[in-house]
């Protein structure tokens, strides 16, 4: 199914600059992520995709630059974004159940009527683990119920920062595949920050190459040649280049 991708820029990034102290870590940013779209970010370690990905959220103000999203300040679409963390630190040793872990979260967020959790546990194919303990799930299994969780209340951005850090090949496989159909079926903004090119090279509709300053954006097969990779990563990374 062909997706619909609007011609006017959803997110607009204009000339954003931010520093921590004396450091730069974003230097004069300028892109736009179009509604509907699958955008990964790559970069280094330190690239300063994080901190792009804060401000876009509404959680820092870049020292100079605009971002809009839908034409308003971040700060007001933030309960329209959901945001997937690389890791969730809590305990793992709690006697809660999946399907409790996500009324835990409705209950302490009530900027929207919250979905169904059984329906939004079938989305994500967790629905045979809805009364498994949350810590027996898998790393995938557990990225998935962190998914669950965010898009309970409607949401139409899903941020996601290294989706699967932690996982094997098979549950990355599947992984990327919900969340591809999660962008097609629904319509949700997708931007994942990702080191995984292959991935990226097969899911993503647009690519931003980040390091400090941006490389380049366009389709993957576009930006994901030897010379971007060398400038992303050093030499060592120019020689790998996929034709998936």
């Amino acid at each position: 199914m062909q997706k619909k991708i609007s011609i006017k820029p959803y997110i607009e990034i204009k000339d954003v600059t931010h520093r921590y102290g004396t450091i730069t870590v974003l230097d004069q940013i300028s892109c736009t992520i179009e509604k509907g779209s699958l955008t990964a970010i790559l970069g280094p370690n330190g690239s300063g995709k994080t901190t792009l990905v804060r401000a876009i959220m509404g959680l820092l103000t870049p020292d100079k630059g605009t971002i809009t999203i839908n034409g308003k300040n971040p700060k007001e679409m933030r309960t329209n974004i959901g945001y997937v963390p690389q890791q969730l630190q809590f305990d793992r040793t709690l006697p809660i159940t999946v399907k409790e872990f996500l009324e835990v979260y409705t209950c302490t967020n009530t900027h929207h009527q919250h979905k169904d959790s059984t329906h939004i546990l079938a989305e994500v194919g967790l629905t045979e683990h809805i009364h498994q303990k949350i810590g027996t799930l898998s790393g995938g299994q557990f990225q998935r119920a962190l998914i669950a969780r965010a898009l309970l209340h409607k949401k139409d951005i899903l941020i996601l920062d290294e989706p699967s850090a932690a996982i094997d090949a098979e549950g990355e496989e599947t992984l990327y595949q919900m969340i591809e159909k999660l962008n097609r079926e629904h319509g949700i903004t997708c931007i994942l920050i990702s080191h995984d090119i292959t991935m990226v090279h097969r899911f993503a509709d647009s690519v931003l190459c980040l390091n400090k300053e941006k490389i380049c954006q366009g389709t993957p097969s576009d930006t994901i040649t030897p010379d971007v990779l060398k400038k992303l990563y050093g030499s060592e990374m120019g020689m790998y280049h996929h034709h998936h």
